[in-house]
């Protein structure tokens, strides 16, 4: 059924359709209306779930492991200082290989406090373990919960996921958004089968200390599950497309790419703009495509390079930094296309929620084309 509802609203309703056993969550702006949302379904007992109030993002997450390693489906949700207060727990919930799902509204670090939107937070936990999907639209956000919940449980996965939409971009926008009903996605999600559940009548450890002869086998096991996820991830999308008509089997998706000579990547709500301004610039004969990425980690390295293939240049968009070195994405998209004479330019934007413009776009396409990147852009003054 089609609605308009508020980014954040739509993805309550999508977890509740999900039908979790357990949500913890802390409210953090921009994440706030997510868990509000929820917290109110509950009372209303529209979601049968246990809602467990804490005193910080650290004991929400502590909490939501506690409950996934006992058997229940968990859920919970937040942003930027929130999500590194759940540094600790987040290695150890990919570690004990526990499929929760956590919604990430994408708002700037500090210092200096910024509550607007880039990338930095989620991308900051790139290593920790944990799936990453990164939404372009409200509805992109809303169906990435149900593909992850599945990924996430399959038991040759068996890791976290973390999907990542634009705070107040996307979170407080209002857009149409296609809900499927429960019996559809009762469907498409079963019910959670815990692979290792806490059980007093059979006693086991979860996250026990592992001495140097044993560590790494356990971080090669997570790293070899990442991997397998990229399928996992391919064939939930194309289930999700035969049974809605949106395909999500793409951990990347091109647009304009066929003949064009200089290919964007990016990621987010800023692939809407992108695509606008290319639309611009092809009407002026300018040979501009994008490459969204829709999964950060697992990240499509082979499906990148077959992608950009044809493309002289890449301008990465990237909405993040990576101090002392370049953007995240950048780095990532330079191993995956090296070797193949590709030029790539990175271009670090809109942190801490600058707006980017279709003319900003329209700027760095003819900067790439001149070799002119790596480079922050749109610099309000001299570096100091």
């Amino acid at each position: 059924m089609m609605e308009i509802l508020e980014g954040s609203h739509a993805v309550a309703e999508a977890v509740r359709l999900c039908r979790p056993q357990v949500v913890s969550a802390y409210p953090i702006t921009p994440q706030t209306h997510i868990v509000e949302a929820l917290a109110s379904m509950v009372a209303d007992c529209r979601l049968d779930a246990e809602y467990i109030c804490v005193e910080s993002e650290f004991s929400a997450l502590s909490s939501c492991l506690g409950a996934s390693a006992a058997g229940s489906r968990v859920y919970s949700a937040t942003t930027s200082q929130g999500l590194a207060l759940m540094f600790e727990v987040c290695f150890n919930v990919a570690g004990m290989r526990q499929p929760i799902v956590m919604t990430i509204a994408n708002r700037a670090l500090g210092a200096p406090l910024n509550i607007w939107n880039d990338q930095q937070d989620s991308i900051s936990l790139r290593d920790a373990g944990w799936m990453q999907c990164y939404a372009e639209d409200n509805q992109e956000a809303t169906d990435l919960h149900f593909i992850t919940y599945r990924v996430a449980e399959d038991h040759n996965v068996l890791l976290p996921a973390m999907v990542c939409f634009d705070g107040y971009t996307l979170t407080h926008t209002y857009e149409p958004v296609d809900l499927p009903t429960q019996e559809e996605i009762d469907a498409f999600l079963p019910p959670f089968k815990p692979y290792n559940t806490l059980d007093a009548k059979k006693p086991m450890s979860l996250g026990m200390y592992a001495t140097p002869d044993y560590y790494m086998e356990f971080r090669y096991e997570i790293d070899e599950a990442m991997k397998r996820a990229k399928q996992a991830f391919a064939h939930a999308g194309r289930e999700f497309a035969g049974q809605f008509g949106r395909d999500y089997s793409g951990l990347v998706e091109g647009y304009r790419l066929e003949d064009a000579d200089t290919a964007f990547v990016a990621m987010g709500s800023l692939c809407g703009t992108v695509k606008d301004a290319i639309d611009e610039m092809r009407a002026d004969g300018m040979k501009v495509g994008l490459l969204k990425i829709r999964t950060f980690r697992p990240f499509p390295s082979a499906e990148i390079r077959k992608a950009l293939s044809g493309v002289s240049r890449v301008a990465v968009l990237d909405k993040n930094v990576s101090l002392g070195q370049k953007g995240a994405v950048a780095l990532e998209v330079k191993d995956a296309v090296y070797g193949s004479g590709i030029d790539v330019f990175d271009y670090i934007i809109a942190l801490g929620g600058r707006d980017v413009r279709k003319s900003d776009i329209r700027t760095i396409a003819g900067l790439a084309e001149k070799g002119i990147g790596d480079q922050y852009y749109g610099l309000r003054m001299e570096v100091l």
